[in-house]
C-alpha cells in the first residue's frame, strides 16, 4: 500500500504553485525539442522501410505523426497573450501528460508494425527508433515526471512484450536490456526531479525571505525618516526632500517655498508640567500639522519644538499659508482635564529668490522666523530684500569683528541709575561700545550677537568686564556698577570663575558689582543659569532681572530665581496710555510683595519721570536722568536733574540707542 501511495503521489501534480509554474517554464523549452527529435526519427524510419512495408505504413502514418508533432511544436513556441497563472499552467501540464502517453503509444505501435518488414538492418533500425524514443521522452520530460513515466510505460511495455514473443534470443536480450536501462533512467529521473523541486522550494523560501528583508529594510528606512514622537517626517527626510525639490525646480524652472515653524511659550509649559506632558503636547501639534499636509506640502519635525514646511505649489500665498498654520497650531489644546495654549511663529523663503541651496534657503527662512518672533510673534514673515540687506550688514560686522583688535577698539561707557526719592545717583550701568576702524560705531546688540555666533563671547565678556572694573576705579566709592551677562556667560562655569577671580585679583568688593540677566538668558538652560547665579550671589554680588515684562514667564522667574532687583522694560513707558500706567502700578505692587527693588528703564521725559515717582518706584534710568558717557568724563553733578527741567527735544527722545545693553541678549528666544 505504501508503494502504491508513493506511486500515486509521484504520478500526481504538485499542489505548490511555485513548483507548477517552474515545471511549466522548463517543459516549454524542452517539449519542442522532443517533438523535433521525433519528427526526424520518424521520417528516418519511414524512409528506410519505404521499399519493404506498405505505403500506408511508410507514408500516411508517418506523415500524420509528423504533422501532429509540428502542431505541438508550434503550439509550444508561439507566444501566449494571456498572462501565465497557476490554474492555466496546471491544466496545460495535465494535457501534456495525456498527450505524451497517447502519442508515445501511437509511435511505438506504428514502429512495431514495421518490425516484420525488411531485413535485419531495417528491423534493427526499428529497435533503435524505439530506444531513442524512450530516452528522448525521459530526458525531455524530466521536469514533468508524470509524462515521462507514462511515455516510458507506453513505449517499453509493448516493446518488451513484442520482442519477448520473438524466437530469437538476441531480440529477447535487446528487450531486456532496454527495459533495465529504462528503469535506471527512471530512477535517475525521479532523483533529478526531487532535486529540482527542492531547488524551487529553496528559491521560493529565499524569495520570501528577500521580500521580508526588503519589507523590513523599507520599514527601517521609513522609521529612519520619521519622527517617532509625532509621526511626521524627520529632519533627515526634510532636507533630503528639500534637495530633491531644488533639483526638480532647477529643471522645470518652477518656484517653491520653504518655511520654519517654531512654537511660542512651549518651554515654560514643558518646564512647569514636565517632559511627558510636553511630549503629549507635541504629539497633538504633530496630529494637527498632519491634517494640514497635502500633496503640495510637506510638513516635518526638525527637532524640539521646531517644524519644517515645503510648499511645492502656491508659493505666492506662502505668507498666508504660514499664518494659517500658526493659527492652527495656536488653538487651545486639552490634555486630560487641563487646557493649555501655545503660540506659533513662522518664517518662509522662496526658491530661487532667497537662495539656490538647501543651506541658504533654510538659513533665510530661519532668519525670517527670528524676525517674526521678535516683531510679529504669532504670525508668518516672508524673507524679503530688507532682510537680505540686514544679513549682509551682519556679515560685514562679522568680518570686521574677526579682524578687530578688540582690546584697543572696545570700551565701556556708563549711564547713571538714580534714586527717585532723593534724586541722587546710586549706581551706573556699564554699556559696551565698539568703534571699528572699518565700520565706525557698531551698535552693541549687533556685534554681541556676532560674537556669540562665532564663539567669541567669552573673550568679549572678559575684556568688557576688565574695562568695567577699570571704570569703577574712577567712580566714587559709594557707587555700584551694573554689568550685563549674556546667555552664554551665565551658563559657563569658566566665565563665572573668571568674574569672581577678577574681582578678587583687583580688590573690588563683589557687593559693588550688580550682574544683570535677561529672561532670555535664563531660558537657554535654566538649571545651569541658576547654578551660575547662586555662585555669584555667594561671592557677594547682587543679581538683577533685566527687561522684566517682555517675556512670557517672568512671574514664575520672580518666584523661582534668587534675584535682588528687577529692571522694568522701557516699553511700558513708550506707549503713553493709561493701561501702561496700570501695568506699572501692578508691577510695583508685585515687587513690593516680593521685597524686590525696582528700576524703571527708558525714562526719556520729565512727565515719565513724574509718573514713575508718583507710582513710588525706587530707581530710574534714562536719557532725562543722564546720558551714557565715558567713565573718565562721568561726573555725579552732571547726572543730576532738576524736577523743573524742560521736556527734551523730539530729536533727543527719538534716538534709538540711548540705553543699549552692554551685553545684548540673544536675538532669538525659544518658546
Amino acid at each position: 500500500m505504501r508503494l502504491i501511495r508513493q506511486a500515486i503521489q509521484r504520478c500526481s501534480l504538485s499542489n505548490e504553485p511555485e513548483v507548477i509554474l517552474a515545471q511549466y517554464r522548463e517543459i516549454t523549452r524542452q517539449i519542442p525539442l522532443l517533438y523535433s527529435l521525433l519528427i526526424v526519427n520518424t521520417a528516418a524510419v519511414a524512409f528506410t522501410h519505404r521499399g519493404f512495408a506498405p505505403p500506408f505504413l511508410t507514408y500516411v502514418v508517418p506523415a500524420g505523426l509528423c504533422a501532429v508533432s509540428l502542431f505541438r511544436v508550434a503550439k509550444w513556441l508561439l507566444p501566449r497573450n494571456a498572462p501565465l497563472d497557476v490554474t492555466r499552467a496546471r491544466a496545460q501540464l495535465k494535457r501534456s501528460i495525456f498527450f505524451a502517453g497517447a502519442f508515445s503509444l501511437c509511435a511505438v505501435l506504428w514502429s512495431l508494425s514495421l518490425a516484420p518488414y525488411g531485413g535485419p538492418y531495417e528491423q534493427g533500425h526499428v529497435s533503435l527508433y524505439i530506444s531513442i524514443t524512450v530516452i528522448a521522452c525521459i530526458f525531455c520530460l524530466m521536469h514533468l515526471p508524470q509524462a515521462a513515466l507514462l511515455s516510458c510505460v507506453m513505449v517499453t511495455g509493448p516493446f518488451i512484450t513484442y520482442y519477448f514473443l520473438q524466437h530469437s534470443l538476441v531480440w529477447k536480450a535487446i528487450a531486456l536490456n532496454i527495459g533495465l536501462v529504462s528503469l535506471v533512467m527512471i530512477r535517475v529521473l525521479l532523483n533529478s526531479f526531487r532535486g529540482f523541486v527542492e531547488l524551487v522550494r529553496s528559491q521560493r523560501d529565499m524569495a520570501i525571505k528577500g521580500a521580508e528583508t526588503e519589507r523590513l529594510s523599507a520599514e527601517n528606512a521609513r522609521l529612519a525618516m520619521t519622527d517617532s514622537l509625532t509621526g511626521l517626517p524627520n529632519r533627515r527626510f526634510f532636507f533630503a526632500r528639500l534637495e530633491e525639490a531644488i533639483a526638480a525646480a532647477r529643471r522645470s524652472g518652477r518656484r517653491f517655498a520653504i518655511g520654519v515653524l517654531d512654537l511660542d511659550r512651549f518651554k515654560p509649559i514643558n518646564d512647569t508640567y514636565g517632559h511627558v506632558f510636553g511630549d503629549r503636547l507635541l504629539e497633538q501639534v504633530g496630529r494637527r500639522l498632519t491634517t494640514a499636509a497635502s500633496t503640495d506640502a510637506l510638513l516635518a519635525r526638525l527637532g524640539g519644538d521646531e517644524f519644517g514646511v515645503i510648499l511645492f505649489g502656491g508659493c505666492d500665498q506662502a505668507e498666508a499659508i504660514g499664518t494659517e498654520l500658526c493659527e492652527l497650531v495656536s488653538r487651545p489644546y486639552k490634555l486630560d482635564d487641563m487646557q493649555v495654549a501655545i503660540g506659533c511663529s513662522a518664517g518662509f523663503a522662496i526658491f530661487p529668490d532667497a537662495g539656490g541651496t538647501a543651506h541658504i534657503l533654510f538659513d533665510r527662512s530661519d532668519y525670517a522666523l527670528y524676525h517674526s518672533k521678535s516683531q510679529k510673534r504669532g504670525r508668518c514673515v516672508l524673507f524679503s530684500v530688507e532682510h537680505e540687506t540686514k544679513i549682509r550688514s551682519e556679515r560685514a560686522i562679522e568680518v570686521a569683528l574677526q579682524a578687530a583688535d578688540l582690546d584697543a577698539e572696545l570700551c565701556v561707557h556708563v549711564q547713571p541709575i538714580v534714586d527717585l526719592q532723593t534724586m541722587q545717583v546710586s549706581s551706573v550701568e556699564a554699556l559696551a561700545r565698539w568703534r571699528s576702524p572699518a565700520m565706525g560705531d557698531v551698535p552693541p546688540d549687533k556685534f554681541i550677537a556676532a560674537a556669540e555666533r562665532f564663539g567669541m563671547m567669552q573673550k568679549v565678556t572678559q575684556l568688557l568686564f576688565g574695562k568695567a572694573l577699570d571704570a569703577l576705579h574712577s567712580l566714587p566709592p559709594e557707587l555700584r556698577l551694573s554689568f550685563n551677562l549674556s546667555a552664554h556667560d551665565i551658563v559657563s562655569q569658566e566665565i563665572v570663575d573668571h568674574l569672581i577671580a577678577e574681582m578678587q585679583r583687583r580688590g573690588v568688593s563683589p557687593r559693588r558689582i550688580i550682574f544683570e540677566l535677561t529672561e532670555t538668558a535664563l531660558m537657554r538652560d535654566f538649571d545651569l543659569a541658576v547654578a551660575g547665579i547662586d555662585r555669584l550671589r555667594a561671592a557677594g554680588s547682587p543679581i538683577a532681572l533685566d527687561d522684566f515684562g517682555t517675556g512670557y514667564s517672568s512671574l514664575s522667574y520672580l518666584r523661582r530665581l534668587p534675584i535682588d532687583k528687577v529692571k522694568v522694560d522701557r516699553s511700558f513707558l513708550s506707549g503713553g496710555n493709561g493701561s501702561d500706567e496700570d501695568v506699572l502700578a501692578a508691577i510695583k505692587g508685585l515687587c513690593d510683595n516680593l521685597r524686590l527693588r525696582c528700576v524703571v528703564e527708558g525714562i526719556e521725559t520729565a512727565s515719565q519721570l513724574a509718573l514713575v515717582r508718583r507710582l513710588g518706584y525706587d530707581y530710574g534710568q534714562g536719557y532725562v536722568l543722564g546720558r551714557p558717557v565715558s567713565a573718565a568724563s562721568f561726573r555725579i553733578d552732571d547726572a543730576m536733574i532738576s524736577l523743573d527741567a524742560p521736556e527734551p527735544t523730539a530729536r533727543e527722545t527719538a534716538m534709538p540707542q540711548l540705553a543699549a545693553r552692554g551685553v545684548a541678549r540673544r536675538v532669538r528666544a525659544k518658546g
